[in-house]
């Protein structure tokens, strides 16, 4: 039987994914859910070094998330909820674009899908309190 204070279900930010050997179970929602950003950012993770040893373990991380998930959609919901995510990023005084627009992307799947979002960089969601629930692992 599962832990009563485990969430029973949460969506978790491709740092958790790239970690996920790491982690205790007990640490983790019992469902573990991915958006399909994050499995964009793993698609892409192979092709982001030149070590061979290093894309070899990226693609094997890749196909091991494609075979364990289903991933959400980022969808017209995600899309409304990523306004609300831009606004408070910017309300905060955080930039939202660049490199940050694939966190708040994955912030904005989590929120449409009424999720907690699961990270090992609970820093770089800070400025999300009150329109996603954090949770650091």
């Amino acid at each position: 039987m599962a832990d009563a204070r485990r969430a029973r279900r949460g969506l978790l930010d491709t740092s958790v994914v790239i970690g996920l050997e790491q982690l205790e179970a007990g640490q983790l929602p019992v469902e573990l859910a991915v958006s399909a950003v994050t499995m964009a950012e793993l698609a892409a993770g192979p092709h982001a070094t030149g070590d061979a040893d290093e894309q070899a373990r990226r693609q094997d991380r890749l196909q091991r998330a494609e075979a364990a998930f289903d991933p959400l959609p980022f969808d017209v919901e995600a899309a409304r909820a990523y306004g609300r995510i831009y606004a408070a990023e910017v309300a905060r005084g955080r930039k939202a674009g660049g490199t940050r627009a694939l966190d708040l992307l994955i912030a904005a799947a989590a929120c449409a899908a009424g999720l907690p979002l699961y990270t090992r960089n609970p820093e770089d969601f800070r400025s999300l309190q009150g329109v996603v629930d954090v949770v650091a692992v």
